[in-house]
């Protein structure tokens, strides 16, 4: 009987990277349903998913940017300008539901626009210039409602974030359809088989004729865009527009990101992972939440979770 080669243990290893988190998610949620009878109550399991939605999103952004071998650092601060954005637009008796919509969304794309543009036109590492944007938008979050909240919003706009159709959260509603059109986008279209090529080697894929500061471009303003649906669901939920909204949110996305299998040099990753890893974390929190466990704690536990993914990572790609 001979030997298995390298070739299969190199396979056997993905396929536990493939799946390791989907054994994970589900371990983790037999045990804490049999630590608490409330966890596995259909109330708690629509409450995770609906708190796990704007982390989701964001996600999904921030992982169309690693797979091309960059990162997006501000999220957070865009779903802060994006909300006091857009709730200053949606004030009763003034604009229709469209205009706060559009404003937000907007305010997204030309922030990921001016980050795609930036790390395309210069030799500035995407964490230098996410950074600086980070910064940018948290800043103008304040200058444009003088660090004041925005409250007062009409119930059209409300409902957005904070409404039910069939029962069914729409925040919930929302995240299936990103989540199918990011993953059809992602493995269906050239666009997305070209972000996989830049991430994988970006000199091949420059020398097959791929336009990378393109690909690059769509990416941060992909990104941008997801983060202003998060910012205007997120204001609509909580019925104001808060500066300090979404502070610590690009973290999380970025967490569930890489949990979820994204590969932090670029190259792999699927939305499937991505969902997987933000429930994951939200589960985490929840479960904790019920057992009563501290928050401090929590942050332990969820920094441990990702430097642990961090190392599998890097194994994977000594392996390959």
């Amino acid at each position: 009987m001979n030997p298995p080669s390298p070739k299969s243990y190199q396979t056997q290893f993905r396929k536990i990277g493939q799946y390791g988190i989907v054994m994970a998610f589900f371990v983790i949620c037999i045990a804490l349903a049999l630590s608490t009878p409330r966890f596995l109550t259909i109330q708690n399991l629509m409450i995770i998913v609906t708190q796990v939605s704007i982390n989701a999103l964001l996600a999904f952004g921030v992982t169309f940017v690693i797979i091309t071998g960059g990162i997006d650092l501000s999220v957070g601060s865009i779903v802060a300008v994006v909300g006091v954005v857009a709730a200053s637009f949606a004030h009763p008796d003034t604009y229709p539901i469209i205009v706060p919509i559009v404003a937000g969304l907007l305010t997204g794309i030309l922030f990921g626009t001016l980050n795609g543009f930036v790390i395309t036109r210069s030799n500035v590492p995407p964490f230098i210039v996410t950074l600086g944007t980070m910064t940018i938008g948290r800043g103008l979050a304040l200058i444009l409602i003088k660090g004041r909240p925005v409250s007062n919003l009409f119930d059209s706009f409300n409902f957005l974030g904070g409404g039910k159709i069939l029962g069914i959260p729409t925040l919930i509603l929302v995240l299936i359809m990103a989540f199918i059109i990011c993953s059809v986008f992602l493995r269906k279209t050239v666009s997305g088989r070209y972000m996989y090529a830049v991430g994988g080697n970006e000199q091949a894929a420059k020398a097959s004729g791929i336009g990378v500061p393109r690909v690059k471009m769509l990416v941060y303003v992909l990104s941008g865009s997801l983060a202003a649906i998060a910012g205007i669901l997120l204001t609509s939920r909580i019925g104001t527009g808060q500066p300090n909204a979404g502070a610590g949110f690009e973290l999380d996305a970025i967490a569930a990101t890489i949990i979820g299998g994204t590969s932090t040099t670029g190259g792999t990753g699927t939305m499937t992972g991505t969902l997987i890893g933000a429930l994951l974390i939200g589960v985490i929190s929840n479960g904790l939440d019920l057992l009563n466990v501290s928050s401090y704690y929590q942050l332990v536990i969820k920094g441990v979770i990702i430097v642990g993914a961090v190392i599998l990572d890097s194994l994977n790609q000594k392996r390959n």
